[in-house]
């Protein structure tokens, strides 16, 4: 335990040294840009279509525009009418409105049903786990997810983490807030009053114990 403990000293300070060393000689980037969730409670979530999604687009009575179509990197898909469609971060109801509305130019009344399949959505609408969970990675959010489900599905902690000084970091009004989350105690010792309810975009982050 003491050489681990003394290990961890000198990789922390080695780390220290490095990030000296090199905010001295190179530009600092800017913080990554902030991407809220149209999800600001529980009761509000709708699913927004995101890149690698896979989309049944179906148009009654025009079956040579239907069809299946994947979301490029850059939100847009591609129909034999049209090439560039955005798609991206809208719910499948919203795509079928404007692509009536599109299709509008070329067909007369056009109705149009939009299906999801392979659901992948936005950045902004995954929960990303990082840190000692087991499994580290970002997760679909599913309506009314709490953290217990989160942690079901990384596969719970290791054994160097430190459960109870996890940090939750959730955009509200535009800005980063963080919050205390105690999964120690909610996976290892039962207590369902520390379950939370997640939200769409939110970060988990779960430091090393150093003891």
């Amino acid at each position: 335990m003491e050489n681990r403990f003394i290990q961890k000293i000198k990789i922390v300070a080695l780390i220290l040294i490095t990030q000296f060393v090199i905010s001295c000689s190179s530009p600092t980037l800017p913080s990554a840009t902030i991407h809220s969730s149209n999800t600001v409670d529980v009761a509000s979530y709708k699913y927004l279509i995101g890149a690698g999604d896979v989309l049944n687009i179906f148009v009654w009575r025009n079956p040579e525009v239907s069809g299946t179509f994947v979301v490029r990197p850059d939100g847009m898909i591609t129909t034999s009418l049209v090439e560039d469609i955005p798609v991206s971060g809208k719910t499948p109801t919203e795509l079928a409105r404007s692509i009536e509305k599109i299709l509008a130019t070329y067909l007369r009344d056009p109705v149009v049903t939009v299906t999801v399949n392979n659901f992948v959505g936005p950045f902004s609408e995954q929960i990303r786990v990082i840190g000692e969970a087991t499994q580290p990675q970002s997760i679909n959010y599913t309506q009314d997810m709490t953290l217990l489900d989160v942690m079901i599905r990384v596969g719970g902690l290791t054994e160097f983490a430190d459960g109870n000084d996890a940090v939750l970091v959730r955009i509200e009004n535009g800005q980063q807030k963080q919050y205390n989350i105690y999964i120690t105690d909610l996976i290892k010792d039962g207590e369902i009053s520390a379950n939370v309810d997640m939200l769409p975009g939110d970060i988990i982050i779960i430091p090393e114990a150093w003891f």
